[in-house]
């Protein structure tokens, strides 16, 4: 029967694409390797324009609230039934995960966050909060009629333009990133990818997967590197034209932009004798010190620095670095704030972990250390189970303290660090 609660219920889906609510149970969140009931709190409307997933040979988990347990929903008048998932539009960062327990002969899931989600008087709700207020990748501020006729226009304002090419057809046309639908609405950041190779070997890159992962990556690696002319020629019309207007080197297109921190290096100059307009920012792995110094003394304004953990052990397990150490990722945050230049962490959040006794403990010494301006909390795109088992988080103990009470802390013990999801074009020193 029908629950006389205002909770959200379990979804879950037929096998064949289709979901729906079982009225019986409520919806779990799941943290590293604990079932957690959420708090009201915890939950909000299923953002406009997030997707839902089906979860193959993964069975639900629910709460029984007469029985007071978490139960496996195997089946529902008589049908078997599926784990489903929700994956958030930007600017909102996961507090739960799904929850649910694989079969032996469970797939390996693509490269998305996983985000418990349920259902109450006819909406989807999710464990989510909004973590940044800025509009700039809003699904409602996308006109899709408008976006490909200006993308077409451009391809005809550059027509030999290498890098214009590759962003216009694959990143807009064929994978509808939203940075690269700014560009061509002439607004915010644009995307600037430059570097075909990586010193980094990240277990969950969306760009370059190896055939034994199991696994596609989500978007291919740009092929080429682009001349400075290449750059300069569209960057500069869009820092001098675009409101708030920034220009970013490092996408998720591509591999490390240090590894052709000469051409970058080029650019930046050749573009600052241009305009003074905007900002230039680098999101970067900050493997390289000294290429990080050589780019702020030629006019880069910014860095954001992608990061899993701040404790090197499962910093290593994850990135795997290649020829550079954690350490000089530390180092190339210290001489940001000696140039006094924005740094962001782009850090990835994991439920459980993130906000686990030890984790804190680290990334507090890291901000007191290198005094970064602002953690983009970034939901960490990746089959759950496979980073718990990269990381070897299996053994864990549970001593979280929850997503939300994670941001809350920090935010009360560094007032001065900014919390968000974009890299800001307002950088306050």
């Amino acid at each position: 029967m029908k629950l006389d609660s205002d909770f959200p219920y379990l979804v879950v889906s037929d096998g064949s694409g289709n979901i729906f609510e079982i009225p019986e149970t409520y919806m779990v969140g799941m943290a590293l390797n604990s079932y957690v009931l959420p708090e009201r709190n915890d939950l909000i409307e299923l953002p406009e324009g997030s997707d839902l997933f089906e979860l193959p040979q993964r069975k639900p988990i629910g709460y029984n609230p007469d029985s007071k347990e978490f139960v496996e929903v195997q089946e529902y008048n008589g049908s078997p039934v599926f784990a489903a998932a929700a994956f958030m539009t930007p600017a909102y960062v996961q507090l739960y995960r799904s929850a649910y327990l694989s079969n032996s002969d469970a797939p390996i899931l693509p490269l998305y966050a996983y985000t418990a989600v349920g259902w109450y008087e006819d909406k989807f709700y999710v464990t989510g909060k909004r973590i940044d207020h800025d509009p700039r990748q809003d699904f409602q501020n996308f006109n899709f009629d408008l976006i490909e006729k200006n993308a077409e226009k451009m391809l005809l304002r550059y027509p030999n333009n290498r890098l214009v090419n590759h962003l216009i057809k694959n990143c807009v046309l064929q994978y509808g990133c939203p940075a690269a639908r700014n560009l061509v609405m002439n607004r915010w950041e644009c995307p600037v990818p430059t570097s075909p190779s990586c010193n980094a070997d990240c277990v969950g890159c969306i760009s370059k997967q190896s055939e034994s992962s199991g696994i596609c990556s989500s978007q291919n690696r740009i092929s080429f590197v682009p001349s400075v002319e290449n750059i300069v020629e569209f960057t500069v019309p869009h820092l001098q034209n675009a409101p708030q207007a920034i220009i970013s080197f490092g996408q998720g297109c591509e591999g490390e932009p240090l590894m052709v921190a000469d051409i970058i290096e080029e650019a930046i100059k050749a573009i600052r004798k241009r305009t003074t307009k905007g900002k230039i920012n680098l999101n970067t792995n900050a493997s390289m010190p000294e290429k990080i110094e050589r780019l702020f003394k030629a006019g880069l304004d910014s860095i954001r620095v992608s990061m899993n953990s701040a404790q090197k052990i499962f910093y290593d397990l994850y990135h795997k670095p290649i020829n550079y150490t954690f350490e000089d990722v530390v180092e190339s945050l210290k001489i940001s704030h000696r140039f006094k230049r924005w740094s962001s962490l782009n850090y990835f959040v994991f439920p459980g972990f993130t906000d686990h006794v030890t984790e804190i403990a680290a990334l507090e010494k890291l901000i007191t250390e290198t005094k970064v301006n602002m953690i983009q909390a970034r939901n960490l795109n990746m089959d759950p189970e496979w980073y718990i088992n990269v990381l070897g988080l299996s053994d864990l103990s549970d001593e979280f303290i929850g997503v939300r009470q994670w941001i809350s802390l920090f935010q009360n013990k560094f007032p001065g660090i900014r919390f968000g999801y974009f890299n800001p074009f307002q950088q306050l020193l």
